[in-house]
């Protein structure tokens, strides 16, 4: 019998030991996401809000076939997207697991592109000595925020390309993106390049123009089309 025990014993000490570790990793996870938050909305401007928290099974939003699981908004709704850090905080306190959304179109948009194809261009702009501004890795894709632009601005420079593949996607007005440290159904998001504070803006990141990628994104988004169903 007290074989047996000192058998058990070290696997108790050693699971009891691992949940305590799973526990603390998951208060700081918390923790970043809070901290990340207040930044981005009273630090650099950018409107955020909580979005839709996905577990291993489905996404916490209504949808049983969930395209983009926590990946998204849901409650509250894109519209109440806001830089108010008081209410930023309240939100992660009641859903501290939420991923970070941004919407886009007003100080901050985007364009998003195969992963693939995105760590190519990222190369590319490196050689060329391009600089970029704040890039998110995400499983599937890399997405490149950007200057706002206008839907007649966007509408220019595509018309000005040959043709367009249908796995560059446009995060402009009424659109958005989730930011690191976020989870979501497809795993944690990343900075593939750091957020850069601009010359004398108070420590707000840098943003490029999109008319300064476009060529690039879309040659480099042909070569990995991905068909019209979303991914992120």
């Amino acid at each position: 019998m007290r074989g047996v025990l000192n058998t058990i014993r070290p696997r108790y000490l050693l699971a009891r030991g691992l949940a305590r570790a799973l526990s603390a990793g998951r208060r700081r996870e918390r923790s970043l996401l809070l901290s990340a938050a207040t930044i981005y909305a009273q630090d650099w401007g950018w409107p955020v809000l909580p979005g839709a928290v996905a577990g291993r099974e489905r996404c916490a939003c209504p949808r049983p076939d969930c395209p983009t699981p926590g990946a998204h908004p849901y409650d509250p709704p894109l519209l109440a997207a806001t830089t108010d850090s008081r209410m930023v905080r309240w939100w992660w306190r009641q859903h501290p697991d939420a991923p970070l959304v941004l919407a886009t179109g007003g100080p901050v948009s985007a364009v998003s592109l195969p992963a693939s194809a995105g760590a190519r261009v990222l190369e590319y702009f490196d050689a060329l000595r391009i600089r970029t501004g704040p890039v998110i890795a995400t499983p599937t894709r890399y997405v490149m925020l950007v200057a706002p632009y206008t839907m007649q601005e966007l509408a220019e420079l595509l018309i000005a390309q040959e043709w367009v593949p249908t796995s560059l996607r446009y995060h402009g007005s009424g659109g958005y993106v989730v930011l690191p440290p976020s989870r979501t159904g497809a795993g944690v998001l990343r900075w593939a390049r750091e957020p850069v504070p601009g010359p004398g803006v108070d420590g707000v990141p840098w943003l490029p123009s999109v008319s300064d990628l476009m060529g690039a994104l879309v040659a480099a988004s042909a070569a990995v089309p991905d068909g019209a169903r979303l991914a992120y």
